[in-house]
């Protein structure tokens, strides 16, 4: 190749190079323990909705808007769980269901895709619970971001849901009752920027 072509062709590369956006590093964001609580709903034999949360759990969110993609992962402490109501609380932490003892915690890992004007509208990923993982896809039905009022940094809220069956994990108490095992997980979040 002639100098002047190999000049001509080092002069296009670097102006492709310049051309092409640089690739933005993921924000990471830890959850705020205090504005997070994973909750269900279950079934009672047909005859009511119950609904219970838990009141510890911790994780975070790597995330890119620019590029549309991100990560999260959420802990939950299973001996948090709360009926609102004791007995039904100390029950679901024994072996009949969650046996905390033996499995105390469930994590949900996933992917945020189907980013509309910086925003992910869905999760795709897997729930362990009780000794089981099993893919488990949630739906952001709000998500925002916003310069926190008191700590100056960016904050970020989302609320996420989606329908599994408690049976796959394991966690089949009442089924020989009729009790529906489709269980409907919501996971509101609110996390911060890291310094």
């Amino acid at each position: 190749m002639p100098n002047a072509l190999r000049f001509a062709h080092h002069l296009w590369l670097l102006a492709l190079l310049a051309a092409t956006p640089a690739a933005a590093d993921p924000v990471r964001y830890t959850l705020d323990p205090d504005h997070t609580y994973p909750s269900f709903e279950a079934d009672h034999m047909g005859m009511s909705t119950w609904r219970g949360k838990f009141n510890h759990s911790k994780g975070w969110v790597e995330l890119d808007r620019a590029a549309g993609r991100g990560e999260v992962e959420v802990t939950v402490a299973l001996d948090s769980v709360d009926f609102g109501q004791e007995p039904l609380n100390a029950w679901a932490r024994g072996k009949d269901l969650f046996d905390t003892a033996r499995h105390p915690l469930a994590v949900y890992r996933g992917r945020l895709a189907g980013f509309v004007h910086g925003a992910p509208t869905r999760v795709e990923g897997t729930l362990q619970l009780h000794g089981v993982t099993r893919p488990l896809a949630l739906r952001i039905e709000r998500f925002k971001c916003m310069a926190h009022p008191l700590y100056k940094r960016e904050w970020c809220g989302a609320d996420a849901f989606g329908q599994f069956d408690r049976s796959a994990f394991g966690l089949d108490a009442g089924k020989d009752y009729g009790f529906d095992m489709r269980v409907m997980l919501r996971i509101q979040v609110e996390a911060l920027r890291d310094r």
